[in-house]
């Protein structure tokens, strides 16, 4: 990949140059403020007036320049709108015809505005990057807020344009109308829905979608699902580009992959409330539970590797696999009773966890679905996660029945196995019936594919008129790995091809991982400990200290997994327009910690009330921090783990694995201190890890924008 003051040179329209950021000039300018501070300790708070003022000239360049295209913009669109009235009078479809032409010129001069501005405030971002390396002094923060705040901001005019989302308006509204110009008079105002259907207005919107990046519903719930990464969205996706994304769509085997999610999240879950007196009834202590729910995960912790490199290859025959395999380990769960074997019960659910094929369900919808429901596609994904986790539950509390048909015992504890084995069987004949394979011309292609896909989404009608958002210089900041790990002033990323292949191995991704990744990826750990412990053990707990019946323990888990998906519309359209997401990520680090704290029990009595509430506290609030950690993985990862089988998702996958496999052994382990301390014992890791994950979030603080 070239340098980006190359890319810069290359890729600038020529008539424009002058107006472009000198980004060379500020680029020396910081390599001789290095000099000079080595030489002679040359004051840095006149070094940061003298380049602040650079900048602030810059940046009013380009700015004033955007003003001026903007205006002239309105007038060729004044002008076509005097001419729209007589050529409709006419009904002339020619002229007609040419004037829609017209527009879509118009509009392509806009993609070329588009395209400056998203230059130059690539440039703002890697040039306050490289001060902030070379110099080791966190001028970003400063820059950004003295300058992002004040009324007058030249930097707010950059990223946040609100005449380019009046312009964008203007165009679509005149090619709606000219749609049908015989009686429809269709209007994007009447009908925000309706979609205008043109090449040009469809670039258009992608490219604004970059721009105006200030975080949506759809966007936080897609990079809760760490499948659309913030950092390389196409600006500007060619027509050729959005003809082929819906040439190779096809939506049954989308279905099928969000309901394999969703069947797998609610076999995960179903065994929750009856795992306790599952293990009783063969013989086991209760706490035995930890080690029945946790074995699935310690199976996924090798499934996710294997799945995410087989999806490399095909989608088709992982969830085949995964299918057969899932209804395999579900049969053998069901007749572990009748058998009266409990390592029949734990290799069933070892095979579960080894047909855990999420990994392929991301990447199905990074690569493969296109870009303009991208978006939707990976909030569904998350949707089915959090629907399937409230459904596992609440299905385990209807089946309190019993029965026998000939040998085989139906009841609480082995109906779970017996309907997700149906149900796994039905799923494996509808995949095999209707699911479609992506056509793959090479690897090469696919693995670029991939880059580019995975990490693109198109935007949407309904935020163009809000502009272009500040939190692209904040939260969209480009990662140069290049520039992490050279130290060389002449380039700023590395032009070998070999900087941005995917990783080939776990040694290679771990020395990629900076402080940041690293806090984000133990925070990450932290929250998926904290649940696992709160949920594994709920029945264990409330029957001991409350007698709930199976029923009230489902009916009580079921309420928990239905707050996942309110608690991300609160914050994914409100909560993030309001705060940045590293001071979302500490607050919810905090709640996590006050939630803990509550859970302990401190006096002879402990009470449903307390339970109920640091229960709440704590789940709600890691499912808080679990988008804001994710979105915020996504930004700081190296682009490097955007793509290929050791990517960012696998990582993370394989950190909250862990995190459920190290929570459901200290359960099992604490059971033999006795019940009575299992509620304490299992709290005061969480605790010391909540403490430490909140360390480091301030140790990093100021790396997470």
């Amino acid at each position: 990949m070239v340098n980006f003051g190359k890319k810069l040179k290359e890729e600038q329209v020529e008539e424009w140059k002058v107006y472009y950021i000198n980004y060379k000039s500020m680029k020396k300018k910081v390599k001789q403020y290095v000099q000079q501070n080595r030489i002679d300790g040359k004051d840095r708070q006149q070094v940061l007036k003298e380049f602040s003022r650079m900048l602030d000239d810059e940046i009013e360049k380009v700015v004033l320049f955007i003003l001026e295209e903007q205006g002239r913009l309105a007038s060729q669109i004044q002008e076509l709108e005097s001419q729209r009235d007589a050529i409709l009078e006419t009904s002339d479809v020619s002229e007609v015809s040419k004037l829609k032409e017209s527009y879509r010129e118009v509009g392509r001069d806009l993609l070329k505005l588009l395209r400056f501005v998203d230059m130059n405030a690539t440039g703002i971002r890697k040039i306050l990057k490289k001060f902030d390396k070379r110099f080791r002094y966190k001028f970003t923060d400063y820059y950004v807020g003295t300058r992002s705040n004040h009324p007058y901001s030249q930097l707010q005019q950059v990223f946040k344009q609100v005449g380019i989302g009046a312009v964008v308006g203007a165009l679509s509204r005149n090619l709606a109308f000219l749609q049908d110009h015989e009686g429809s008079y269709l209007s994007i105002y009447d009908h925000p829905t309706a979609l205008v259907k043109d090449p040009v207005i469809e670039q258009i919107n992608a490219s604004v979608s970059k721009l105006n990046h200030s975080t949506n519903f759809l966007e936080f719930l897609g990079q809760h699902a760490l499948i659309v990464p913030e950092d390389a969205i196409i600006l500007c996706p060619t027509e050729e580009q959005l003809v082929d994304d819906d040439e190779t769509y096809h939506f049954m085997s989308l279905l099928l992959n969000l309901v394999n999610t969703f069947l797998y999240m609610v076999n995960t879950y179903i065994i929750v409330p009856t795992a306790d007196d599952y293990s009783v009834s063969l013989g086991a202590a209760a706490t035995v539970c930890g080690v029945i729910i946790g074995s699935m995960a310690v199976a996924q912790v090798f499934s996710s590797v294997y799945f995410s490199a087989w999806s490399n290859k095909s989608y088709f025959r992982p969830l085949v696999f995964s299918s057969i395999m899932l209804f395999m380990g579900n049969l053998l769960y069901a007749l572990a009773y009748d058998l009266n074997s409990l390592s029949l019960l734990l290799f069933g659910r070892l095979l579960c966890g080894l047909g855990s094929a999420r990994a392929v369900n991301r990447r199905y919808i990074s690569d493969c679905v296109p870009l303009k429901i991208r978006l939707q596609a990976s909030a569904g994904f998350v949707s089915a996660s959090a629907l399937g986790m409230a459904c596992g539950p609440a299905l385990a509390g209807l089946l309190q029945i019993k029965f026998k048909i000939y040998s085989l015992t139906f009841n609480q504890n082995t109906l779970p196995g017996w309907i997700m084995a149906v149900g796994w069987l039905l799923y494996l004949i509808w995949l095999w019936i209707s699911f479609r394979e992506p056509a793959r011309d090479n690897q090469g292609d696919h693995d670029n594919a991939s880059q580019n896909n995975s990490t693109s989404h198109e935007g949407h009608n309904t935020d163009i008129e809000n502009g272009l958002n500040q939190q692209l210089l904040l939260d969209a900041k480009e990662r140069d790995d290049e520039e992490d790990i050279e130290e060389c002033d002449d380039c700023e990323e590395t032009s070998s091809n070999d900087s941005r292949k995917p990783v080939s191995s776990i040694g290679e991704a771990y020395r990629l991982l900076t402080p940041s990744v690293k806090a984000q990826l133990l925070i990450y750990f932290m929250l998926k400990y904290a649940m696992e412990i709160l949920l594994s053990e709920s029945s264990v707990v409330t029957t001991y200290y409350f007698k709930w019946s199976t029923s009230t323990v489902a009916l009580f888990l079921a309420i928990l997994g239905l707050t996942v998906l309110p608690v991300n519309v609160i914050v994914g359209s409100y909560v993030t327009r309001l705060f940045e997401d590293r001071q979302i990520l500490l607050g919810s680090e905090i709640l996590v910690l006050i939630g803990i704290l509550l859970s302990f029990k401190f006096t002879s009595h402990y009470s449903v009330p307390q339970y109920i509430i640091s229960a709440l506290i704590t789940f709600v609030a890691a499912e808080v921090l679990e988008g804001v950690n994710l979105s915020l993985l996504s930004r700081v990862m190296s682009s490097r783990l955007a793509q290929g089988t050791f990517n960012g998702g696998l990582l993370s996958t394989e950190a909250g694995t862990l995190a459920r496999v190290v929570a459901d052994a200290t359960i099992t382990l604490a059971g033999y201190l006795g019940q009575s301390l299992l509620l304490n014992v299992t709290l005061l890791p969480s605790l010391f890890i909540c403490i430490v994950s909140i360390i480091a979030t301030l140790c990093t603080f100021n790396t997470l924008y």
